[in-house]
């Protein structure tokens, strides 16, 4: 596995290495010692799926208390991932950087605890798959607008209006986020 750093500290691109023949691919999605090595000491303690058409927007969400740590990978279709900073002390405080994640590309993304975390479905019958250091606590969730103006988020929307679920449309802006330390 490669780990490549993006411009904001913490997240990363993990680009797996992927043996490929006429009878199709494999490739390691996880491997503890690997990341280890490359400084990442993770538990992971939940696995989820998510399936979504084309145009779907999901996010941007995070929990606090129980801040949750992702490894997120795109098996079908393909997604914008994009992980926002709201660790207070961070210089990069309210900055985002984005990735795009598909199962041709096969790259991985890690969204480590204290960062809001969304993607854009760019493509129908997209299967997004991640790994979470904390479990699910719907109690902690919160939602940073997708579209707030101070975050500003260049989502890859075109002509297309994203379809969102009516948690996701109640989003809070930057300012009233409950953001980390």
């Amino acid at each position: 596995m490669k780990f490549v750093p993006t411009p904001i500290p913490g997240p990363l691109v993990v680009e797996p290495r992927v043996f490929g023949d006429a009878r199709g691919f494999f490739m390691e999605t996880w491997n503890e010692a690997v990341c280890r090595e490359a400084g990442l000491n993770l538990d992971f303690v939940q696995d989820n799926h998510s399936h979504s058409q084309k145009g779907v927007l999901r996010g941007l969400h995070f929990q606090n208390p129980g801040a949750q740590g992702k490894l997120v990978r795109v098996s079908r279709g393909a997604v914008f991932d994009v992980a926002v900073d709201l660790r207070r002390s961070s210089k990069h405080f309210g900055q985002w950087v984005g990735v795009e994640l598909s199962g041709v590309n096969k790259r991985m993304f890690w969204v480590p605890e204290g960062f809001a975390h969304g993607f854009l479905t760019l493509e129908d019958e997209t299967d997004f798959l991640y790994k979470c250091t904390a479990p699910y606590a719907p109690e902690s969730e919160h939602t940073l607008a997708w579209d707030d103006p101070e975050v500003a988020v260049e989502w890859p929307l075109g002509d297309i209006e994203p379809v969102l679920s009516r948690k996701d449309r109640q989003g809070v802006c930057l300012a009233d986020v409950k953001a980390f330390a």
